[in-house]
């Protein structure tokens, strides 16, 4: 594929280091990052939903996002998303202009999630207002399309809206509706004029052949490896299937063991020898029989 997007590409929606108090563990940032962009991620999106987003203050969100800030220096090449989309206008306006001024390569923005019957015109109207306060004029924002948990997403005729009235800084959207015809739908309305980020592993490829660009999910923390050698063969014009079975593997073992955030972090101490990083409440530890059993399928 030509003319990619500069955000096209492998990102992991990247877990939220915490100690066993549950605050922030800003010393395993460097760890995680390097970790992250030494096993094939153009990226990490902080504060996704894998990130335990909506669990963090805004506080806390700055923190974070400022200590990534600078240990990105240190990998120049490693692209930072920031997760900052909350029900409130005027906080995710902060958040995001935060991000920016940080410097980070974009943001991915859930619509106002606690209204669920909110129309287009509504939703276009949020979006208008957070990107004339908060956007760039070289900036990029991504909606965050995950109707399953978010309750409200992103109809073709807003995405449309959106892009015709901000088309260089609303770039598109990360699509984790796991809908393989709506993955199929973007590709025949947008083509390649629309960034989509994939947020379903096992769809990978289908979505780089309706025009997506690159994936953002929550097995990249653990497969990146996998997905970018999927996405390296499929830019070079070879066959991706025995990647993406792969990949599709291993997401169907994680999808046992949901949510995602407690058995990644387990996993990826157990697998990488990475800090055993605990959840926020309301999420919970995973049992040690538990995370055996996943232990044994992924290593099989």
């Amino acid at each position: 594929m030509t003319d990619l997007h500069p955000l096209a590409g492998v990102y992991a929606a990247a877990v939220t280091p915490l100690n066993p108090a549950s605050k922030l563990d800003l010393e395993s940032i460097p760890v995680l990052l390097r970790f992250l962009a030494s096993r094939g991620c153009h990226g990490a999106l902080l504060f996704g939903t894998t990130g335990e987003g909506p669990s963090f203050s805004p506080k806390e969100r700055e923190i974070l996002m400022r200590s990534a800030r600078v240990y990105r220096q240190q990998i120049p090449d490693f692209r930072l998303l920031a997760g900052t989309g909350t029900p409130s206008l005027s906080e995710s306006a902060e958040l995001t202009k935060l991000a920016f001024d940080l410097g980070y390569d974009g943001v991915v923005v859930l619509p106002p999630y606690y209204f669920r019957k909110a129309t287009d015109e509504g939703l276009f109207n949020w979006f208008s207002e957070l990107i004339r306060q908060s956007v760039p004029s070289k900036g990029h924002l991504l909606g965050y399309h995950i109707p399953g948990a978010a309750g409200v997403g992103f109809s073709l005729d807003l995405l449309a809206r959106l892009k015709d009235a901000f088309p260089d800084q609303f770039a598109g959207i990360k699509d984790s509706s796991h809908d393989e015809s709506f993955a199929s739908a973007l590709g025949r309305r947008f083509g390649a004029d629309l960034l989509v980020l994939n947020g379903t592993d096992s769809l990978f490829h289908h979505a780089l052949k309706n025009h997506a660009q690159g994936a953002i999910t929550a097995p990249a923390n653990l497969i990146s490896e996998d997905l970018r050698e999927l996405w390296d063969a499929y830019q070079a014009g070879k066959d991706p299937s025995e990647a993406q079975a792969r990949v599709t593997h291993y997401r169907s073992i994680l999808e046992k063991y949901m949510p995602f955030p407690p058995i990644l972090k387990a996993l990826m101490n157990r697998l990488f020898e990475m800090p055993r990083w605990v959840v926020k409440p309301p999420l919970e530890e995973v049992s040690e029989d538990l995370l055996e059993r996943a232990l044994k399928e992924f290593e099989e």
